[in-house]
């Protein structure tokens, strides 16, 4: 058995290195180079770069943007595959439960897929089937990339901007949870107790006495997909009702609950009866109440141009990769709230301005929480949604008004005065403290025991500018130095000489013309620099 998992290592390490070396890795790796790979690497692949896609605090937002493109129908597997993982999970035979199961599946993933079938008692149900050996399939393969990381380049390619090994550790750890179908059985049941008086949104009803780790079984909802604009209009729907409900209760999800679907595409989302059906509760975000707490103090900044607001708000959000230039941050974000803080809420788009915040905290080492970057994805699914069905709508608007709206419902003016009562207490306390620290300083200062530490930040150029001010003086000195010094050895009788004068003051002579000539040949050449 150990022999045979060794040759099945060693031929999947072949298989790796003939992708690898077809794509030319060892030139570097681009965003679409990295894509193509991971398709010809097959299904275990694609699904860990869907899940790097996810990633915008570790990848550059190039690689997470051609990642998404991945296709995730894959070849369906046997039948008879679908009903041996049935019967192992069950620990007996699948009729025992079902009286039949279609054989085509309705979807095929790459980590599972999904059968139309019906209970004993008469249900109509879905059954989500984890692919055979997809755990073990999974963990080897990782290993394997752990092994191949050295293969690449160190320069010109994805490797030069991101710890690979960490980021194969992450995707392993999210792998791990969206195969555990008992964890997406606890994701359904929150979501749906989140979302139960809410009348225009629907989860189906989840079977527990069927559901393993391995098998989930639903109740089965038909409907269409929320981007097939043709049959929604011929069932009379009105797509800008449909739109608009669909954002705000994804904003609810986001702001209110801070668990919400982390994968929105269309496939995941069916109008049905009138209701908005979610489905697939394999990947979802979540929000701590602080995280909310603090995005809404973000928006608030930006509302009203508060940059040293959004910043510290920022710093606070984020974990630090390191010494973080809190100076070039604060003109990143300056810039950023200039540009949009003077237009409407109409006229923002929502993607760009999310995916700007997320590249401005990645390039000054900050650590983005996970639940920002699945809501990154989430809100880019959403957008894709909204331009297929209702474009015209906006939601930057419908998060602002929501926002107010929560302000103004969840306002306890008992907890605000205790607030305001705190900040009071506190200026008062540091106000009677100021005094005495104001007596300190001048005693320092008249005992001349007072210090005062300057950080100044120049610019490049004036960093170059005081770096050639500092070198022409020098030379200038040197130049001054060595005229003072050779004219007073010309005054003597010092042998050698050289023109009836000391050859030491004449070579003295002759180094300051040379480093006078040095210094306006150079002014010359970079005057129009």
């Amino acid at each position: 058995m150990e022999d045979k998992a060794k040759m099945d290592n060693r031929s999947r390490m072949k298989e790796i290195r003939q992708v690898l070396f077809r794509n030319k890795i060892t030139r570097g790796v681009t965003p679409e180079k990295l894509r193509v790979i991971l398709e010809e690497l097959g299904p275990t692949y694609i699904k860990l770069g869907q899940i790097m896609s996810l990633h915008s605090d570790i990848l550059p937002k190039a690689y997470c943007d051609e990642l998404m493109k991945l296709n995730s129908d894959v070849a369906p597997m046997p039948f008879s595959e679908v009903t041996e993982v049935i019967n192992r999970s069950y620990r007996e035979d699948w009729h025992e439960v079902f009286s039949s199961i279609d054989e085509k599946p309705l979807g095929s993933a790459s980590i599972a897929q999904v059968h139309r079938a019906v209970l004993k008692t008469g249900e109509d149900v879905v059954v989500k089937v984890q692919r055979k050996g997809i755990y073990d399939t999974m963990a080897r393969d990782i290993g394997l990339l752990h092994r191949l990381v050295h293969l690449m380049p160190p320069v010109g390619g994805i490797k030069n901007v991101v710890d690979l090994g960490m980021v194969l550790d992450e995707m392993w750890a999210v792998a791990q949870e969206e195969m555990d179908f008992i964890k997406e059985a606890a994701n359904v049941e929150e979501f749906s107790r989140n979302n139960a008086g809410i009348k225009y949104v629907r989860i189906p009803h989840l079977y527990h006495e069927y559901t393993t780790t391995r098998v989930l079984v639903m109740e089965y909802v038909g409907g269409c997909s929320i981007d097939d604009r043709d049959h929604l209009l011929s069932r009379g729907y009105d797509l800008q009702e449909v739109g608009r409900k669909l954002v705000n209760n994804y904003i609810k999800q986001v702001m209110e609950d801070g668990f919400f679907h982390a994968d929105p595409h269309p496939g995941n989302v069916k109008v049905h009866d009138g209701k908005i059906v979610w489905i697939d509760m394999g990947m979802m975000g979540r929000l701590s109440v602080r995280d909310k707490e603090l995005m809404e103090r973000a928006v608030r900044a930006i509302a009203v141009t508060d940059i040293s607001s959004l910043e510290s708000t920022i710093l606070e959000l984020c974990e630090r990769k390191g010494k973080v230039d809190e100076g070039r941050l604060y003109k990143e974000l300056r810039v950023l709230v200039n540009r949009y803080g003077k237009m409407s809420l109409g006229s923002i788009d929502i993607i760009e301005f999310f995916m700007q915040v997320l590249d401005i905290m990645k390039e000054n080492g900050l650590k983005i929480p996970h639940g920002m970057t699945m809501l990154g994805r989430g809100l880019n699914h959403m957008q894709g949604v909204l331009s297929v069905i209702s474009p015209e709508i906006n939601m930057m608007e419908i998060a602002a008004s929501r926002i107010k709206e929560q302000a103004v419902e969840n306002f306890d003016i008992g907890k605000e005065l205790k607030r305001g009562g705190k900040k009071l207490y506190t200026a008062a306390y540091k106000t009677v403290e100021l005094p005495p620290l104001i007596k300190n300083v001048l005693e320092e200062y008249l005992n001349g025991q007072a210090q005062v530490n300057i950080k100044l930040d120049a610019t490049r150029e004036m960093s170059d500018l005081l770096r050639r001010l500092v070198r022409n003086i020098v030379m200038g000195l040197w130049v001054m130095a060595l005229l003072i010094g050779s004219s007073i050895i010309c005054t003597t009788d010092m042998h050698p000489q050289m023109l009836g004068i000391p050859a030491l003051g004449f070579f003295g002579f002759m180094l300051a013309f040379a480093i006078c000539l040095y210094i306006f040949i150079r002014h010359w050449f970079t005057r129009n620099k």
